[in-house]
């Protein structure tokens, strides 16, 4: 597990040319080999990935039968904004298993995109699990089920527990692509469960997606995700901004600070933000792909995290390592 002397310095960030704040954290970066070119902190740190662990899950479910068309796929790697985009494609993917938005077993939330969540408030409406984040990833998990002949809703935990064909085959599928066995299973935010492994770990299995070695499966997931970065995140998630710059690229969020990417050519990078904060998370992005040796430029500004003071930028967030 973690342990706090695996995290080193990763950000400081400024406040009017003072610096106020200093982040913690672990990166590894993988060079076209697979073999650690780089690490901040210890690259066998146990972290959960949380919803980087997506493109993970979705090679799982095309190996069991999940056939889509890639921005549907796209959606089901997504930590997705539940812009109206977003909900009517997890709908889709729904009504092909014959299924409705009822069948969802993941928690209820507002859409993380400021304006749908008002339009949704403004209506009189609530947070739903098909405006939750993580529907996508559950509507491709139900649709996977339906194609197998495999039970949705037996009690305690129905699709959602471990020792369920559609877990047991992510499970499985994890293991692979890391290169190693899943340290530990614990429950998503969304309720799915939530598989550890070391940041070395995540950075192989992006990797793995990424130069076709994950077989059919993964080259179906790396062309949804790569086509249709807008169906991953939205229009202003640092996930879909890095994807449209940086030709290529596969790359997922995670909550609480932990970010993985690849290229075909082999090289990959993971990290974890000690404490779990977002703030520090884009400028150690980029210093890390920086770091072997890709081209930034396209996204840099549009990466950059201001500090406020009055409503003016008074600094900024500054990667310090690698």
């Amino acid at each position: 597990m973690a342990a706090p002397d695996d995290f080193m310095p990763v950000a400081i960030t400024d406040r009017n040319g003072l610096d106020e704040s200093v982040h913690f954290g672990a990166v590894v970066g993988l060079g076209a080999d697979g073999r650690i070119d780089f690490a901040v902190g210890n690259p066998h740190t146990v972290v959960y990935p949380r919803s980087s662990n997506k493109p993970m899950q979705a090679v799982a479910m095309v190996r069991a039968g999940l056939r889509l068309p890639p921005s549907l796929l796209a959606l089901v790697c997504a930590s997705h904004d539940g812009t109206p985009a977003h909900t009517a494609g997890v709908v889709r993917i729904l009504g092909g298993a014959g299924l409705g938005p009822e069948a969802l077993a993941n928690t209820a939330s507002l859409p993380i995109d400021e304006a749908a969540a008002r339009d949704v408030l403004r209506s009189g409406g609530e947070g739903t699990p098909l405006l939750m984040n993580c529907s996508g990833k559950h509507s491709g998990m139900l649709a996977t089920c339906v194609h197998n002949g495999w039970a949705l809703a037996d009690p305690p935990d129905g699709y959602l527990a471990g020792d369920h064909p559609l877990q047991v085959a992510i499970t499985d599928v994890i293991d692979e692509l890391c290169g190693e066995a899943h340290a530990h299973i614990g429950v998503d935010g969304c309720g799915a469960p939530a598989h550890a492994m070391s940041l070395a770990g995540l950075a192989r299995a992006f990797r793995a997606i990424a130069v076709g070695a994950a077989g059919d499966a993964g080259a179906q997931v790396y062309t949804a995700m790569t086509e249709h970065p807008e169906m991953v995140g939205g229009e202003r998630r640092d996930v879909t901004v890095l994807m449209r710059g940086v030709p290529g690229l596969l790359a997922k969020d995670g909550a609480d600070g932990v970010f993985a990417g690849a290229l075909p050519d082999g090289r990959a990078f993971a990290l974890k933000i000690a404490d779990g904060a977002e703030r520090a998370r884009p400028s150690v992005i980029l210093a890390a792909l920086r770091e072997l040796g890709v081209d930034t430029n396209a996204v840099t500004q549009q990466m950059e995290i201001r500090i406020m003071g009055h409503g003016r930028t008074v600094g900024t967030v500054r990667a310090v390592a690698p």
